[in-house]
């Protein structure tokens, strides 16, 4: 019985890859159930961990012209999760991200430049808790397919900032020498994004 159905399977899938993906800018959102923002410091001797749960952003790329791409993105401070509950309500207190009253962190590009057929990178601001500052981080294409219900796009970035040059400052000695953290930290954003297909675009036109 499954025979006959096969080359029917076989031949809609090969006519769904072929089909290409519409060329010049492309606005696609961020799709929080199949992408991550997580972070490292180091603690002590070695480096822990956590992730933002709550996160939004828009993203025009544009393959042809990458300049004229762009981000917007937005992380809730609040999210943030490390596994250990006394410790994320310190980090949501005025010590650290005070997200009574900073209960965001944006990034928003004002240039982006081609380095290469699937690197960017991306100048923008940063805000943290209320300190917004310029930081250039590279972004890995990942491809753009598409599939029967939207465009997708995948991104990928890893960057290190310095807490301190954001006003989260807060840290402790340690009775031997040393602090308890480290000023660096590193975040890593995994993103997959979704797009109207042309038809849908051109619905609203």
């Amino acid at each position: 019985m499954l025979k006959p159905i096969l080359p029917l399977v076989v031949a809609a899938l090969v006519s769904l890859l072929a089909t290409p993906v519409p060329a010049g800018a492309q606005e696609f959102v961020v799709d929080g159930t199949h992408s991550s923002v997580t972070f490292k410091i180091r603690h002590l001797l070695t480096k822990v961990s956590g992730l933002y749960r709550e996160f939004a952003g828009k993203i025009v790329y544009d393959a042809d012209e990458p300049t004229a791409s762009s981000v917007n993105f937005t992380i809730e401070a609040d999210s943030i999760d490390t596994r250990n509950e006394k410790r994320d309500e310190h980090l949501r207190s005025p010590d650290f991200f005070d997200v009574a009253n900073h209960p965001q962190l944006t990034f928003n590009s004002i240039k982006v430049e081609a380095k290469g057929s699937d690197r960017l990178l991306v100048t923008g601001e940063l805000s943290i808790r209320g300190v917004t500052k310029p930081i250039t981080v590279p972004v890995e294409v990942l491809g753009v397919m598409k599939t029967p219900r939207a465009l997708k796009a995948g991104f990928q970035t890893s960057f290190t900032i310095n807490r301190k040059d954001f006003g989260v400052s807060w840290n402790r000695m340690l009775d031997q020498g040393g602090v308890v953290l480290g000023d660096e930290v590193t975040i890593e954003i995994d993103i997959e994004a979704d797009g109207k297909l042309p038809d849908e675009a051109g619905a609203g036109e």
